[in-house]
């Protein structure tokens, strides 16, 4: 049996809720008819016209902050992609046919996102309760029939309460967005790298998960040997937040360091995993590193449980470098040197190293994402670096970041 097709107008039209569709500008979008009749407008009155517009403070009361708080929830929904329910708030609104004229109105709002299908704000619907009669009523301190005073006393203590969780709650939110500034400024620190600037022919992209506090255990770097050659190399430490931040940052600075010092990737990933051994909260990282011999037209890898980097050709071809791979770091108790592999490229050619939030996804295998991936490199193989990391993240549909977090490095040879 086929089910009948859903006519989502038609249901918008009967909710008994009085609710706007707001655009990401703030534009109204829509209003269904029970939030015209309370406000009593027309939809070509409120179609068209910023919310703020149609609704703007009455400028006859000085303590008027019905604007400023809806407009805090509102970029709130469109900054975190949650609902917000907001306290009870007076916000009068113009009396119509009265020019400068308000009538006094109290609200209980609730504003919800409606995402796209990676995730981003589309749209907000602005759902009100009208409690006008409830708050005048308590103003003049009429009780409801068969409203007892111990149930009067109590509705008053919880808008009492209710103001002082909206206060709480917009304290919290503060701290939070200062703590998310510091954890950002220190991800973008610990992501320095001087060498990079000296690469024209080099990506990268970093996008944290898009449920995370802006920051993440993948990592990328960029390390200049002398003459003609230079490693690339990402990184992934288990987990999203400071802690795994501060783990990166520890692995990062130590290959980087490790790398000048000894001979070739494998070398280098040998010492960064007796390292992590020490650290807590390295078991379990992953990382690549390639040297690129510019002179001798070679790719020298190692990996560390990571993912293998793709050699995208100029006519589409894809090769895998999955010949020197061993386990995590830190993961072996015992000393064992790493593999160590060498592919040959030719001018024209690119390298893409990633993280895994660029292709895994929960209800498929990793062969799944390897595939989707390479058949995305090969329809944009001629594209420059810059040009061919902003193409991948958008065919993959993650321009706004994914479920977990990405590093990708893109390399023209």
């Amino acid at each position: 049996m086929t089910a009948p097709k859903i006519d989502y107008a038609a249901l918008f039209a009967a909710i008994p809720s009085p609710c706007l569709v707001l655009g990401t500008d703030l534009v109204i979008v829509d209003a269904n008819p029970s939030y015209l009749r309370m406000t009593m407008r027309t939809k070509q009155e409120l179609v068209g016209q910023h919310i703020f517009d149609a609704f703007p403070d009455n400028p006859a009361d000085p303590d008027a902050d019905g604007m400023q708080n809806l407009s805090t929830s509102l970029h709130r929904v469109l900054s975190a992609g949650h609902e917000d329910t907001m306290a009870l708030q007076r916000y009068d609104i113009p009396i119509t046919g009265h020019t400068g004229m308000f009538e006094e109105r109290w609200w209980s709002p609730v504003n919800t996102p409606v995402l796209g299908p990676n995730g981003e704000v589309m749209w907000i619907i602005h759902r009100v309760q009208d409690m006008t009669a409830y708050v005048h009523a308590r103003q003049a301190a009429h009780r409801p029939p068969g409203t007892g005073e111990w149930e009067e006393d109590m509705e008053a203590e919880l808008y009492v309460r209710a103001r002082e969780l909206q206060r709480l709650n917009e304290e919290l939110r503060q701290a939070h967005a200062r703590e998310r500034r510091t954890a950002v400024a220190l991800q973008e620190a610990m992501l320095q790298s001087p060498d990079l600037a000296r690469h024209q022919d080099v990506a990268v992209r970093y996008l944290p998960a898009t449920r995370s506090l802006n920051v993440c255990g993948d990592w990328y770097d960029v390390v200049d040997l002398g003459g003609d050659r230079f490693t690339v190399a990402v990184g992934d430490v288990v987990g999203h937040g400071l802690m795994a931040a501060t783990v990166m940052g520890m692995l990062r600075s130590a290959l980087s360091a490790t790398t000048r010092a000894v001979h070739g990737p494998a070398q280098a990933l040998e010492v960064l995993g007796l390292y992590a051994r020490s650290v807590e909260g390295a078991l379990a990282a992953t990382a690549v590193q390639v040297l690129i011999d510019t002179h001798g037209l070679l790719a020298i890898y190692s990996s560390a449980g990571h993912l293998p980097p793709v050699l995208l050709h100029a006519d589409g071809t894809c090769d895998l470098l999955d010949q020197a791979t061993d386990p995590p770091l830190a993961a072996r108790p015992e000393h064992i040197p790493r593999p160590q592999a060498v592919m040959t490229y030719v001018h024209g050619d690119t390298l893409v190293l990633y993280t895994d939030g660029l292709i895994e996804r929960h209800d498929e295998d990793i062969d799944t994402g390897l595939a989707r991936l390479t058949a995305v490199l090969a329809a944009c193989s001629g594209l420059s670096a810059e040009h061919l990391a902003d193409a991948v993240l958008t065919r993959l549909g993650l321009t706004g970041g994914g479920r977990d977090d990405i590093a990708l490095i893109v390399v023209r040879l």
